[in-house]
Formats: structure tokens, C-alpha cells, sequence
């Protein structure tokens, strides 16, 4: 093997997947988490006022939680990709691809929380705006759906046409 081949596949490249993989999970998991916290508190709150809403209000934590599903099947993916030697340019896609799901995660979390809080206590005061606070929340959640699309299409890409790494 060439020097060439030997600077593509650097003991280090493997971390860079670890970390995509890592990424993934604790960036899906910081906003599904704040998307139900924030919007729980709202559903609680408006339990008082109307009980009989109460689980109609909790698909805004529902959804917060598919949030890090996302994050699970891409953490996954990676993980099942890790190997000891492995190209840098593989490791570098694979910390993209964590990166890019972990975001839109994060960002899908709190989108969901903030309207999750105002749409619930808005929804128990006056029950028809519940069709639209449904629609903003399919909204908010299509943000986490594009960086699981995004991260696939990179991970399917990963391991094509790159540098062989026997050893």
C-alpha cells in the first residue's frame, strides 16, 4: 500500500464516526426531551380547566418523542458502519450525517415544545384552534424527517468508492 492510501485511513478515522453516531442520539434526545418538557407543563396546566382534553393534548409530547427516534435509527446506521480501520472521508460523512439528524432534531424539539405550550393552553380556551396547532406541530416535525432523509442519502454514500483500509 501506497503513502497515499496510508494518510486516507488514519487510526483516528473510526473517532469521527463515533462521534456522528454519538451526535445523533444526544441532540435528538436534548430536543425530544425539551419538546416535552415544555409542552407537558401547557398539558397539565390545562388539565385543570378541561380534563376531558387532557389526551387529546398529548400529541404534542408524542411527537416531541419520534423526535428521537429519529436519532436512534441513524445512531444505529453509524454504529453498524464503525470499524476499527476504516477511510477518513467514511468517518467525516458518517459525523455529517449524525450532525445533520442531531440538528434537526434539536431544532424539531424545540419548534414542537414552543408550539406545543402556546397551541395546548390556546386550544383549551378556544377548541377549534386545535386543527391548526396539529398542522403547525406536522410542521415543526417535518424538520426532524429532513435531516433522517438527509443523513440515510449521506450514509448510503459513505462507503462508495473510497480508499480500501486492510489494515
Amino acid at each position: 500500500m501506497d503513502a497515499v492510501n496510508l494518510d486516507r485511513c488514519p487510526v483516528y478515522a473510526s473517532f469521527f464516526g463515533a462521534l456522528g453516531c454519538a451526535s445523533a442520539i444526544i441532540f435528538t434526545v436534548i430536543g425530544a426531551s425539551y419538546g416535552t418538557a415544555k409542552s407537558s407543563g401547557a398539558i397539565f396546566s390545562s388539565g385543570v380547566l378541561r380534563p376531558d382534553r387532557m389526551m387529546q393534548n398529548t400529541l404534542c409530547a408524542i411527537m416531541a418523542q419520534i423526535i428521537s427516534i429519529y436519532g436512534l435509527v441513524v445512531a444505529v446506521i453509524i454504529s453498524n458502519a464503525l470499524a476499527e480501520k476504516m477511510a477518513l472521508h467514511t468517518g467525516f460523512v458518517q459525523l455529517g450525517a449524525g450532525l445533520a439528524v442531531g440538528l434537526c432534531g434539536l431544532a424539531a424539539g424545540f419548534a414542537i415544545g414552543i408550539v406545543g405550550d402556546s397551541g395546548v393552553r390556546a386550544s383549551t380556551q378556544q377548541p377549534r384552534l386545535y386543527v391548526g396547532m396539529v398542522l403547525i406541530l406536522i410542521f415543526a416535525e417535518v424538520l426532524g424527517l429532513y435531516g433522517v432523509v438527509v443523513s440515510i442519502l449521506m450514509l448510503s454514500r459513505s462507503a462508495i468508492g473510497v480508499t480500501e483500509c486492510p489494515y
